[in-house]
């Protein structure tokens, strides 16, 4: 039973991750209506950033701060560069998605090339653990959470909020009236890359701080816990993406003793079909019979 309780708390810290990933995941999908499975490559390229500023005996701060700013300036660019030019030119959904495939590629292939197949860690200091009950946590880990608790606050005020929250929501609805309504949609459209291109970054950071080891891969197999997350929550909703984040994590960290621990992956993936199956809109499904993701 300690086990399992032990357990939760680890899916705690893994939903706090989960959360920061999947609301920019489904923030850029909501907004732009492209679905970028490259989305966990610009983790991993954001880990690697974070890496080297902690190799250089910059710290843990730092790191953070230059990886998340590396993830929203590359998102920028790829969304000016590779998908925009595509959207002018009418390219819908699933063709969208194919493109962020090739991009996915790219990246994934990019980045085995410079830094290999090895496994790599941030030089960082032990971090003190604190206990409480049966649930451990490092002060990273207790971090993390904290820093996951304020960043779906910031995200809430400035969705609801502020006037750029709102011209978002519009250009999510609508882009076409918003921006006959006088709303500057390519500015929009910028400031949303930027915004989960940031959490994006953080994400990768708390990835790697998580499972303390990673490859050039690591964003690539932590895409499918994010789908099952914004999935769940309904695909285009910061709020279901939270909520699914909650989920995801806590099931695929239980599994890990209730099943093995190899098979935490497969139990997002699970989820994802079932949720597919049954529910494809998600919890919150406006956005996505929007997008036309299901009708």
């Amino acid at each position: 039973m300690s086990a399992f309780i032990a357990a939760v708390g680890f899916g705690l810290v893994t939903a706090a991750v989960l959360a920061i990933a999947s609301v920019g995941f489904t923030l850029q999908f909501g907004v732009t209506n492209v679905f970028n499975l490259a989305f966990g490559d610009t983790m991993t390229a954001s880990a690697f950033i974070a890496y080297i500023v902690t190799q250089e005996g910059l710290g843990l701060w730092l790191a953070i701060v230059c990886g998340g700013l590396f993830g929203a300036g590359f998102s920028v660019l790829l969304n000016r560069v590779v998908y925009a030019p595509f959207i002018r030119r009418g390219t819908r959904l699933f063709g969208m998605i194919i493109v962020s495939i090739a991009v996915s590629l790219v990246m994934s292939n990019t980045m085995q090339a410079i830094w290999g197949a090895n496994f790599f860690s941030l030089n960082i200091a032990p971090s003190p653990t604190v206990q409480w009950g049966p649930l451990v946590f490092t002060r990273i880990e207790l971090g993390m959470m904290g820093f996951a608790l304020v960043a779906m606050a910031i995200i809430h005020v400035l969705l609801r909020h502020t006037s750029l929250g709102r011209a978002m929501r519009a250009t999510a609805t609508n882009a076409a009236l918003a921006r006959n309504c006088g709303i500057a949609t390519d500015r929009v459209i910028d400031a949303v890359w930027a915004l989960s291109g940031l959490l994006c970054g953080l994400g990768g950071v708390a990835l790697v701080l998580e499972v303390t080891s990673f490859s050039s891969n690591t964003g690539d197999e932590f895409i499918i816990p994010i789908l099952a997350a914004a999935v769940l929550g309904g695909i285009g909703q910061p709020y279901g993406a939270m909520l699914g984040a909650l989920v995801i994590g806590i099931a695929t960290e239980t599994s890990a003793v209730v099943i093995s621990p190899q098979y935490k992956e497969l139990v997002a993936f699970v989820i994802l079909i079932v949720v597919l199956l049954l529910r494809p809109q998600g919890i919150l499904s406006e956005i996505a019979v929007q997008k036309e993701v299901v009708v």
